[in-house]
């Protein structure tokens, strides 16, 4: 009989303990406050269904706000949603990215005369293809003058022209034709270079204006005073 009393103490008792473990975990997780659409307010210690087209907040055990949990979207509202979020995140992404690209702008070109200095490195650089080009251009010339004078045996009937000589001739042709598109696109290439500066110097001086100290104000300053003994 005492046996059976003691295990019936034992079982009441972890029923007891049970119900305490269960009471402390809702109290450590909070409670769940909404009103629902006929206007009553409900209460849980989990997320409430009634209120899944609705806002609801959890509430810690101390009765401040927790967080708030906004009301369940649609499939459609979710894909639109998840527009949204792709669209802020490619954004933010962007503005990190540009963020990234004026310091190393900053790094590589920390003021005016070093800019310049590029610029004229590379328009540099393009001349001296361009004044190579006009050098084989000369010497595509000098070869057109000797075919010219071999051609005067042939000025009556050009068809008579040994074929040898009609390749030099077609060959100094394309030569030209060819020197004289590759200094077009050099010259093309000097105006991408200038445009490439001229926009960076755009943003370079939004940059350098930014790093600049503000001017110091000498609105303030009281001038000396002048006294005059007479």
């Amino acid at each position: 009989m005492i046996e059976i009393q003691v295990l019936s103490t034992t079982v009441v008792f972890a029923g007891w303990m049970a119900a305490m473990l269960v009471s402390g975990a809702a109290m450590a997780q909070g409670i769940y406050t909404c009103v629902d659409g006929k206007g009553r307010k409900i209460t849980s210690d989990r997320p409430i269904a009634e209120c899944t087209d609705r806002t609801q907040q959890e509430i810690t055990p101390s009765g401040t706000v927790k967080r708030v949990i906004g009301p369940t979207l649609t499939a459609q509202e979710r894909a639109v949603q998840d527009e949204k979020d792709k669209a802020a995140a490619e954004a933010r992404a962007l503005a990190a990215e540009e963020k990234r690209r004026d310091r190393a702008l900053l790094l590589r070109y920390p003021n005016r005369q070093v800019h310049d200095k590029e610029r004229g490195l590379a328009l540099a650089q393009v001349d001296e293809v361009i004044k190579a080009s006009a050098k084989r251009t000369q010497e595509l010339a000098e070869q057109r003058k000797a075919i010219n004078a071999e051609l005067e045996f042939y000025k009556k009937d050009p068809n008579k022209a040994p074929p040898p000589l009609k390749r030099r001739l077609e060959e100094n042709e394309s030569s030209v034709a060819v020197q004289k598109r590759f200094v077009a696109d050099q010259d093309m290439e000097k105006q991408r270079v200038n445009l490439r500066f001229d926009e960076e110097l755009v943003k370079l001086k939004q940059l350098w204006g930014m790093m600049a100290p503000p001017p110091t104000s000498t609105a303030g300053a009281s001038s000396p005073k002048v006294t005059s003994s007479n």
